[in-house]
């Protein structure tokens, strides 16, 4: 099974929700922006993790950087380009996640 992952980002937190093909939510939670407490989120779905998309904000790079050190395939996506997130604005942070993911 491939699970997709989606963060999205906050100034000091962000919400890692985590979808399989299916779009049902195998993991969603919020973090503290510290790479040890991501990775370790992560790490249980390692195997059949696709990628981990990243809200490109500007303060992504900490977390991109520190995603592909550990050997994860993670790409950036601008919120404004993401069709999924058309009539989210009154969403929340799960929620935009979990599009993200798609």
């Amino acid at each position: 099974m491939s699970l997709y992952a989606a963060i999205d980002l906050h100034s000091n937190n962000g919400v890692l929700s985590i979808i399989d093909e299916n779009d049902r939510v195998q993991y969603e939670h919020r973090l503290p922006n510290e790479l040890p407490r991501v990775l370790a989120a992560l790490e249980p779905f390692r195997s059949q993790l696709t990628a981990v998309a990243v809200e490109s904000t500007y303060n992504w790079y900490w977390l991109v950087d520190g995603l592909n050190d550990h050997g994860y395939r993670t790409c950036l996506f601008n919120t404004t380009a993401v069709p999924q997130y058309a009539g989210l604005k009154h969403g929340n942070d799960h929620r935009a996640s979990r599009a993200a993911a798609k």
